[in-house]
Protein backbone atom coordinates (compact mmCIF):
# COMPACT_ATOMS: atom_id res chain seq x y z
CA UNK A 1 0.00 0.00 0.00
CA UNK A 2 1.36 3.59 -1.22
CA UNK A 3 3.18 5.63 2.35
CA UNK A 4 2.97 9.49 2.61
CA UNK A 5 -0.45 9.02 1.41
CA UNK A 6 -1.32 12.99 1.06
CA UNK A 7 -5.14 13.61 2.35
CA UNK A 8 -6.71 14.27 -1.20
CA UNK A 9 -5.56 10.60 -2.14
CA UNK A 10 -7.95 9.10 0.58
CA UNK A 11 -9.89 7.65 -1.68
CA UNK A 12 -7.55 5.52 -3.30
CA UNK A 13 -6.53 3.83 -0.22
CA UNK A 14 -9.46 1.25 -0.28
CA UNK A 15 -9.22 0.12 -3.73
CA UNK A 16 -5.35 -0.07 -3.55
CA UNK A 17 -5.78 -2.48 -0.31
CA UNK A 18 -8.12 -4.45 -2.04
CA UNK A 19 -5.45 -4.91 -5.10
CA UNK A 20 -2.44 -6.09 -2.73
CA UNK A 21 -5.17 -8.25 -0.67
CA UNK A 22 -6.02 -9.85 -3.89
CA UNK A 23 -2.77 -10.09 -5.37
CA UNK A 24 -1.27 -11.84 -1.48
CA UNK A 25 -4.08 -14.07 -1.94
CA UNK A 26 -3.06 -15.19 -5.55
CA UNK A 27 0.44 -15.43 -4.84
CA UNK A 28 -0.21 -17.80 -1.54
CA UNK A 29 -2.61 -19.97 -3.13
CA UNK A 30 -1.97 -20.03 -6.67
CA UNK A 31 -5.25 -19.29 -7.57
CA UNK A 32 -5.96 -17.00 -11.17
CA UNK A 33 -7.79 -13.69 -10.29
CA UNK A 34 -6.93 -11.88 -13.45
CA UNK A 35 -10.43 -11.23 -13.89
CA UNK A 36 -11.25 -9.55 -10.32
CA UNK A 37 -8.10 -7.89 -10.32
CA UNK A 38 -8.44 -6.05 -14.00
CA UNK A 39 -11.78 -4.09 -12.89
CA UNK A 40 -10.60 -2.94 -9.40
CA UNK A 41 -7.02 -1.64 -11.36
CA UNK A 42 -8.98 0.12 -14.16
CA UNK A 43 -11.00 1.96 -11.35
CA UNK A 44 -8.17 2.65 -9.37
CA UNK A 45 -6.21 3.69 -12.62
CA UNK A 46 -9.44 6.43 -13.55
CA UNK A 47 -10.01 7.43 -9.94
CA UNK A 48 -6.48 8.69 -9.69
CA UNK A 49 -6.49 10.78 -12.92
CA UNK A 50 -9.59 12.15 -11.97
CA UNK A 51 -8.15 13.28 -8.67
CA UNK A 52 -5.33 14.62 -10.55
CA UNK A 53 -6.92 16.34 -12.66
CA UNK A 54 -8.42 18.66 -10.22
CA UNK A 55 -5.45 19.50 -8.31
CA UNK A 56 -6.00 23.06 -6.48
CA UNK A 57 -2.80 25.08 -6.58
CA UNK A 58 -1.86 23.79 -2.25
CA UNK A 59 -2.35 20.03 -3.18
CA UNK A 60 -0.11 20.93 -6.19
CA UNK A 61 2.62 22.15 -3.62
CA UNK A 62 2.04 18.84 -1.78
CA UNK A 63 2.77 16.73 -4.62
CA UNK A 64 5.94 18.60 -5.83
CA UNK A 65 7.23 18.13 -1.81
CA UNK A 66 6.18 14.80 -1.80
CA UNK A 67 9.14 12.62 -0.29
CA UNK A 68 8.24 9.95 -3.53
CA UNK A 69 8.71 11.93 -6.37
CA UNK A 70 11.86 12.14 -8.45
CA UNK A 71 15.07 13.56 -7.57
CA UNK A 72 18.12 14.94 -9.37
CA UNK A 73 19.96 11.76 -9.10
CA UNK A 74 16.64 9.49 -10.13
CA UNK A 75 17.30 11.30 -13.15
CA UNK A 76 20.87 10.83 -13.43
CA UNK A 77 20.87 7.58 -13.01
CA UNK A 78 17.39 6.81 -15.50
CA UNK A 79 17.59 9.58 -18.14
CA UNK A 80 21.40 10.31 -18.46
CA UNK A 81 24.41 8.14 -18.78
CA UNK A 82 28.58 8.43 -17.85
CA UNK A 83 27.74 10.88 -15.13
CA UNK A 84 30.95 12.00 -13.43
CA UNK A 85 30.20 14.21 -10.10
CA UNK A 86 32.26 17.01 -9.57
CA UNK A 87 32.75 19.06 -5.97
CA UNK A 88 33.97 22.16 -4.34
CA UNK A 89 33.46 25.87 -5.18
CA UNK A 90 37.33 26.35 -4.56
CA UNK A 91 37.01 28.31 -1.93
CA UNK A 92 35.38 26.51 0.90
CA UNK A 93 33.96 23.20 0.83
CA UNK A 94 31.56 21.16 -1.41
CA UNK A 95 27.64 21.17 -0.70
CA UNK A 96 25.53 18.13 -0.73
CA UNK A 97 22.59 20.07 -1.66
CA UNK A 98 23.91 20.90 -5.20
CA UNK A 99 24.82 17.83 -7.29
CA UNK A 100 26.85 18.63 -10.35
CA UNK A 101 28.97 16.81 -12.61
CA UNK A 102 29.40 15.62 -16.55
CA UNK A 103 26.67 13.12 -18.17
CA UNK A 104 25.75 12.27 -21.50
CA UNK A 105 22.36 12.41 -22.85
CA UNK A 106 21.53 10.95 -26.05
CA UNK A 107 25.38 10.50 -26.99
CA UNK A 108 25.91 14.36 -26.24
CA UNK A 109 28.14 15.97 -23.50
CA UNK A 110 26.53 18.04 -21.34
CA UNK A 111 27.02 19.81 -17.63
CA UNK A 112 24.24 18.71 -15.31
CA UNK A 113 23.24 20.68 -12.15
CA UNK A 114 20.72 19.90 -9.92
CA UNK A 115 19.38 20.27 -6.20
CA UNK A 116 19.53 17.07 -3.95
CA UNK A 117 17.03 16.53 -1.13
CA UNK A 118 17.47 13.44 0.81
CA UNK A 119 14.77 10.05 1.36
CA UNK A 120 15.35 9.46 4.82
CA UNK A 121 16.17 11.67 7.89
CA UNK A 122 20.40 11.22 8.03
CA UNK A 123 20.43 12.24 4.06
CA UNK A 124 18.21 14.89 4.51
CA UNK A 125 20.34 16.26 7.17
CA UNK A 126 23.51 15.58 4.70
CA UNK A 127 21.92 17.35 2.25
CA UNK A 128 20.29 20.34 4.26
CA UNK A 129 16.65 19.58 2.90
CA UNK A 130 18.27 20.61 -0.47
CA UNK A 131 18.70 23.95 0.16
CA UNK A 132 22.38 24.54 -1.12
CA UNK A 133 24.79 27.24 1.00
CA UNK A 134 26.70 29.88 -1.23
CA UNK A 135 29.41 27.32 -1.80
CA UNK A 136 26.64 24.84 -3.49
CA UNK A 137 25.52 28.02 -6.34
CA UNK A 138 29.45 28.97 -6.30
CA UNK A 139 29.92 25.49 -7.45
CA UNK A 140 27.16 25.57 -10.03
CA UNK A 141 28.59 28.89 -11.43
CA UNK A 142 32.24 26.90 -11.72
CA UNK A 143 31.03 24.39 -13.45
CA UNK A 144 28.73 26.55 -15.83
CA UNK A 145 31.84 28.23 -16.59
CA UNK A 146 33.86 25.04 -17.44
CA UNK A 147 30.93 24.00 -19.82
CA UNK A 148 31.11 26.92 -21.37
CA UNK A 149 34.59 26.28 -22.19
CA UNK A 150 33.88 22.98 -23.96
CA UNK A 151 31.08 24.82 -25.34
CA UNK A 152 28.33 22.47 -23.57
CA UNK A 153 24.88 22.71 -22.81
CA UNK A 154 23.93 23.01 -19.14
CA UNK A 155 21.20 21.44 -17.93
CA UNK A 156 19.69 22.30 -14.46
CA UNK A 157 17.28 20.69 -12.23
CA UNK A 158 15.44 22.57 -9.79
CA UNK A 159 13.85 21.34 -6.39
CA UNK A 160 14.81 23.32 -3.45
CA UNK A 161 12.35 25.03 -1.01
CA UNK A 162 14.96 28.22 -1.41
CA UNK A 163 18.44 29.09 -0.50
CA UNK A 164 19.92 28.03 3.25
CA UNK A 165 18.89 30.84 5.08
CA UNK A 166 21.32 29.81 7.94
CA UNK A 167 23.84 32.64 10.03
CA UNK A 168 26.72 30.76 8.21
CA UNK A 169 25.68 30.93 4.82
CA UNK A 170 24.37 34.75 5.14
CA UNK A 171 28.26 35.24 6.59
CA UNK A 172 29.96 33.69 3.35
CA UNK A 173 27.88 35.72 1.27
CA UNK A 174 24.01 33.97 0.41
CA UNK A 175 22.98 36.62 -1.30
CA UNK A 176 25.89 37.90 -3.23
CA UNK A 177 26.34 34.25 -4.02
CA UNK A 178 22.71 33.91 -5.86
CA UNK A 179 23.39 37.32 -7.14
CA UNK A 180 26.65 36.60 -9.15
CA UNK A 181 25.12 33.42 -10.52
CA UNK A 182 22.03 35.69 -11.97
CA UNK A 183 24.56 38.04 -13.56
CA UNK A 184 26.88 35.51 -15.01
CA UNK A 185 24.24 33.26 -16.42
CA UNK A 186 22.71 36.65 -17.58
CA UNK A 187 26.20 36.28 -20.37
CA UNK A 188 27.11 32.65 -20.63
CA UNK A 189 27.82 31.85 -24.10
CA UNK A 190 25.93 28.54 -24.27
CA UNK A 191 22.74 27.43 -24.24
CA UNK A 192 21.15 26.72 -20.43
CA UNK A 193 17.92 24.97 -20.23
CA UNK A 194 16.43 24.51 -16.69
CA UNK A 195 13.58 21.99 -15.45
CA UNK A 196 11.99 22.55 -12.41
CA UNK A 197 11.11 19.00 -11.00
CA UNK A 198 9.48 19.45 -7.49
CA UNK A 199 9.60 22.91 -5.63
CA UNK A 200 11.20 25.97 -7.08
CA UNK A 201 11.75 28.43 -4.23
CA UNK A 202 12.76 31.51 -4.15
CA UNK A 203 16.24 32.81 -5.08
CA UNK A 204 17.84 29.29 -4.37
CA UNK A 205 15.54 28.12 -7.03
CA UNK A 206 16.24 31.38 -9.46
CA UNK A 207 19.99 31.11 -9.17
CA UNK A 208 20.48 28.27 -11.11
CA UNK A 209 17.21 28.89 -13.22
CA UNK A 210 18.00 31.55 -15.22
CA UNK A 211 17.71 30.30 -18.80
CA UNK A 212 17.17 30.35 -22.27
CA UNK A 213 14.37 27.66 -22.05
CA UNK A 214 12.61 26.51 -18.68
CA UNK A 215 9.88 23.47 -18.08
CA UNK A 216 8.23 22.72 -15.24
CA UNK A 217 6.98 19.27 -14.48
CA UNK A 218 3.22 19.29 -14.17
CA UNK A 219 2.71 18.82 -10.61
CA UNK A 220 5.95 20.95 -10.17
CA UNK A 221 5.88 24.92 -8.46
CA UNK A 222 7.59 27.95 -8.90
CA UNK A 223 7.39 30.51 -6.30
CA UNK A 224 8.80 33.48 -4.87
CA UNK A 225 7.79 32.42 -0.80
CA UNK A 226 5.93 29.31 0.12
CA UNK A 227 2.28 29.56 0.24
CA UNK A 228 2.50 29.36 4.70
CA UNK A 229 5.30 31.99 4.49
CA UNK A 230 3.22 34.22 2.19
CA UNK A 231 0.14 33.86 4.61
CA UNK A 232 2.09 34.30 7.58
CA UNK A 233 3.45 37.93 6.30
CA UNK A 234 -0.21 38.72 4.54
CA UNK A 235 -2.54 37.49 7.09
CA UNK A 236 -1.08 36.69 10.02
CA UNK A 237 -1.94 32.96 9.85
CA UNK A 238 -0.50 30.27 8.59
CA UNK A 239 -3.41 28.62 8.10
CA UNK A 240 -4.74 30.56 5.11
CA UNK A 241 -1.85 28.78 2.92
CA UNK A 242 -4.68 27.61 0.43
CA UNK A 243 -5.81 30.98 -0.27
CA UNK A 244 -1.98 32.66 -0.33
CA UNK A 245 -1.11 29.34 -2.59
CA UNK A 246 -4.05 30.52 -5.03
CA UNK A 247 -2.93 34.40 -5.36
CA UNK A 248 0.59 33.42 -5.85
CA UNK A 249 -0.17 31.94 -9.45
CA UNK A 250 2.74 29.41 -8.98
CA UNK A 251 1.25 26.58 -10.82
CA UNK A 252 2.67 25.30 -13.93
CA UNK A 253 -0.17 25.95 -15.99
CA UNK A 254 -0.37 29.79 -14.19
CA UNK A 255 3.30 30.35 -14.73
CA UNK A 256 2.62 28.90 -18.01
CA UNK A 257 -0.07 31.55 -18.76
CA UNK A 258 2.13 34.38 -17.73
CA UNK A 259 4.90 34.01 -19.78
CA UNK A 260 7.20 32.96 -17.02
CA UNK A 261 7.72 29.45 -18.55
CA UNK A 262 8.14 27.61 -21.82
CA UNK A 263 6.38 24.16 -21.76
CA UNK A 264 4.51 21.91 -19.30
CA UNK A 265 5.91 18.43 -19.12
CA UNK A 266 3.20 16.04 -18.31
CA UNK A 267 3.57 13.52 -15.88
CA UNK A 268 0.86 10.49 -14.97
CA UNK A 269 -1.84 10.66 -12.58
CA UNK A 270 0.24 10.66 -9.29
CA UNK A 271 3.72 11.61 -10.81
CA UNK A 272 6.18 9.40 -8.48
CA UNK A 273 6.63 5.69 -7.10
CA UNK A 274 6.32 2.52 -8.99
CA UNK A 275 6.43 3.79 -12.29
CA UNK A 276 9.56 5.60 -11.37
CA UNK A 277 11.84 2.82 -12.17
CA UNK A 278 9.95 1.97 -15.27
CA UNK A 279 9.73 5.22 -17.54
CA UNK A 280 12.59 7.39 -15.42
CA UNK A 281 10.86 9.69 -13.14
CA UNK A 282 7.59 8.75 -13.17
CA UNK A 283 7.50 8.60 -16.81
CA UNK A 284 8.55 12.38 -17.35
CA UNK A 285 12.42 11.98 -16.81
CA UNK A 286 13.64 12.33 -20.09
CA UNK A 287 11.42 14.75 -21.45
CA UNK A 288 11.77 17.26 -18.74
CA UNK A 289 15.56 16.83 -19.40
CA UNK A 290 15.60 16.92 -23.31
CA UNK A 291 12.63 19.43 -25.09
CA UNK A 292 14.30 20.47 -27.97
CA UNK A 293 17.40 20.61 -26.47
CA UNK A 294 20.17 22.34 -28.32
CA UNK A 295 22.28 21.12 -30.65
CA UNK A 296 26.53 20.83 -30.64
CA UNK A 297 26.34 23.49 -33.86
CA UNK A 298 24.19 26.04 -31.70
CA UNK A 299 26.18 26.19 -28.80
CA UNK A 300 27.58 29.82 -28.75
CA UNK A 301 24.78 31.77 -27.62
CA UNK A 302 26.06 34.92 -29.10
CA UNK A 303 23.09 36.72 -27.11
CA UNK A 304 20.46 35.92 -23.54
CA UNK A 305 17.31 34.38 -24.14
CA UNK A 306 16.21 35.08 -20.86
CA UNK A 307 14.99 39.47 -21.03
CA UNK A 308 11.68 39.57 -20.51
CA UNK A 309 10.81 36.52 -18.66
CA UNK A 310 10.03 38.74 -15.53
CA UNK A 311 8.33 41.06 -17.24
CA UNK A 312 4.45 39.59 -16.94
CA UNK A 313 4.84 39.57 -13.09
CA UNK A 314 5.29 43.24 -13.56
CA UNK A 315 2.02 44.33 -14.92
CA UNK A 316 0.78 41.79 -12.01
CA UNK A 317 2.87 44.17 -9.33
CA UNK A 318 -0.56 46.44 -8.27
CA UNK A 319 -3.37 43.50 -8.43
CA UNK A 320 -4.72 43.48 -4.72
CA UNK A 321 -4.81 40.00 -3.60
CA UNK A 322 -7.97 39.35 -2.04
Amino acid sequence: MATHTLDFERPLLELERQIEEMKRVAGETAVDVSKELAPLEKKLAELRAEIYKNLTPMQRVQVARHPKRPYTLDYLSTVFTDFVELHGDRLFRDDPAMVAGWARLDGVSVMVIGHQKGRDTKENLRRNFGMAHPEGYRKALRLMHLAEQFRAPVITLVDTPGAYPGLGAEERGQAEAIARNLVEMATLRTPILTAVIGEGGSGGALAVGLADRVVMLENSVYSVISPEGCAAILWKDASQRERAAEALKITAEDLRELGVIDEIIPEPPGGRGPRRSRSGGGGVGRDAATPRAPAPQDQDRQAPQTAGREVPFDGCAEREVS
